[in-house]
């Protein structure tokens, strides 16, 4: 079942959009299926989970952390994680630099915006965004490689919010892009759209979706 979903998937969002496999509160054996069924991008929430599957899974799987992070827990995945998907503040961003560059690494961060109406969900508004792309031009951070931005939308079956909320997600992701990084090709990634909400998000200009139950659950 895992290898015909991700068979699926696959060919409803094509070449261009990365598809991360959410793991989380699935088993190493799952994850396995996966792997075999050509899958080497997974993601997860909890800093203790992916560390734990990094540690009994093959090499070669690229692991985001997508979950909230917090700065105390940045040490332990900055040896091997690939992409963090969750920065929401510079104080953050300053860890994520001083711990790669103990393990001489260069990471990709995603700034997490804010656009859904829960209380909590966590993410920047466009101004705190801003600043933090100040702060972080003014220093020097060779580890960190800002490749974009990340949100989610509410949690609503009402497709019209969902679409409102990834429109402007597009929007400040443009925005910052040719303000901030019109020369720096480096900044191109758009993470929005989860299990439920995915194909809307791609119609929105994601280039990043993060599925998990669609592909896991029996």
């Amino acid at each position: 079942m895992i290898q015909s979903k991700l068979v699926e998937i696959r060919k409803q969002i094509g070449d261009k959009v990365k598809l991360i496999a959410v793991s989380k509160n699935n088993p190493v054996s799952k994850l396995s299926v996966a792997y075999e069924a050509g899958q080497k991008v997974f993601g997860e929430n909890r800093v203790q989970e992916l560390c734990t599957k990094y540690s009994e899974l093959p090499k070669d799987i690229e692991w985001h952390l997508i979950g909230h992070l917090q700065k105390n827990k940045v040490k332990y995945i900055a040896p091997f994680v690939a992409w963090i998907h969750s920065i929401d503040s510079f104080e953050l961003l300053e860890i994520v630099q001083k711990e790669a560059q103990k393990h001489n690494r260069k990471i990709n961060v995603l700034l997490q915006l804010k656009v859904a109406q829960e209380e909590s969900k966590f993410g920047m508004t466009l101004k705190q965004a801003e600043e933090l792309i100040h702060a972080f031009k003014k220093l020097d951070m060779p580890n960190i490689v800002i490749s974009g931005i990340m949100g989610m939308s509410t949690n609503t079956e009402n497709e019209e919010i969902i679409n409102q909320e990834f429109n402007e997600l597009k929007k400040h992701f443009e925005f910052l892009k040719n303000k901030y990084f019109i020369e720096e090709t480096e900044f191109k990634e758009l993470s929005m759209g989860m299990s439920n909400d995915y194909l809307l998000a791609i119609q929105n200009g994601s280039t990043m979706v993060r599925i998990g139950s669609l592909i896991f659950s029996e």
